[in-house]
């Protein structure tokens, strides 16, 4: 009976310490595989986020390669009229504008960081001083990249660009801000994303110059009516029209560049949804098989 008493304690004892082994080692276990389980599902909720955007900048860029097709010959137009005519910066009182041409949208890569790396550059890398030198910012992603150094050479930032396929309207405003911002520019560029194809674009700038300039231009005496209102009114025409052919090249670059981001990042969660469900997998079958091994282990000491 005493002898009986004992095993029954230590069998007892036995099963306490399996027990609570098995349920310590349980609870670290379901830990893991609830983590696991809730981080897959949140890839997989990511991947659907992507595949659905790369859809809608699918969509989007179609229709800006067709608006892009006709805003070409806008900007190539006033392109020609200034290489044509000879028009170069005034040699004394020079005050430029670098106008930024981006958008208040992000998850497109470094479609905005480019134009702005460029600017930030070209001002680190010259020798003589800036201070004659003003930036505009088209889109909020240019002035988020540039206010930390140069926010006292901010002339005025244009919002709210990008939720919408910009037009000719757009341009026009901006190119009157430009003019009543009180900055009497000689002359500057317009930095944007010249679209290539779906997978390509670059960094590129078209020249602006003021009526000055253009008036001090010997090409321009062949004209035999042209007078300080008709350059004005031209001008002002010529910015708009080049502004309205950089935002479409932009967004065009700017669709086709988050198409090719949304699409990298659902193959990046493919692959890590292959990798959780295993991981989830190998954890699951080695929590069951030390559940097994413990169960066995806890019989055979009983015998």
């Amino acid at each position: 009976m005493i002898w009986m008493q004992k095993l029954t304690g230590s069998a007892a004892a036995v099963n306490s310490i399996v027990a609570n082994g098995v349920y310590a080692q349980q609870s670290r276990n379901m830990a893991t595989l609830k983590a696991i389980s809730i981080r897959l599902k949140s890839v997989k909720n990511i991947q659907k986020i992507t595949q659905s955007m790369k859809m809608v900048s699918a969509a989007k860029y179609s229709r800006a390669e067709r608006d892009l097709k006709q805003a070409r010959p806008f900007g190539e137009g006033a392109t020609k009229f200034y290489s044509v005519a000879e028009i170069e910066p005034p040699k004394e009182n020079q005050r430029e504008l670098l106008v930024a041409v981006t958008s208040d949208r992000g998850l497109c890569g470094a479609v905005h960081t480019g134009v702005a790396r460029s600017i930030r550059n070209d001002l680190q890398s010259r020798t003589e001083s800036t201070e004659n030198t003003k930036i505009a910012c088209v889109g909020d992603k240019s002035r988020a990249i540039l206010q930390r150094l140069f926010a006292d050479k901010f002339i005025f930032v244009g919002n709210e660009v990008g939720r919408i396929p910009p037009n000719f309207l757009d341009a026009s405003k901006i190119a009157n801000q430009i003019f009543e911002s009180g900055y009497d520019f000689s002359h500057g560029q317009i930095i944007y994303n010249k679209f290539k194809s779906v997978v390509s674009y670059a960094c590129s700038s078209v020249p602006i110059f003021s009526v000055k300039a253009v008036e001090s231009s010997d090409k321009l005496a062949v004209y035999d009516s042209l007078d300080s209102g008709v350059l004005k009114d031209y001008l002002e025409y010529s910015l708009a029209s080049l502004l309205y052919y950089t935002m479409k090249e932009s967004a065009c670059s700017e669709q086709s560049s988050r198409m090719t981001a949304m699409d990298n990042a659902s193959k990046n969660a493919g692959e890590m949804i292959d990798k959780l469900t295993l991981t989830f997998n190998r954890t699951r079958q080695a929590v069951i098989t030390r559940e097994l091994i413990e169960i066995i282990s806890g019989a055979a000491a009983l015998e």
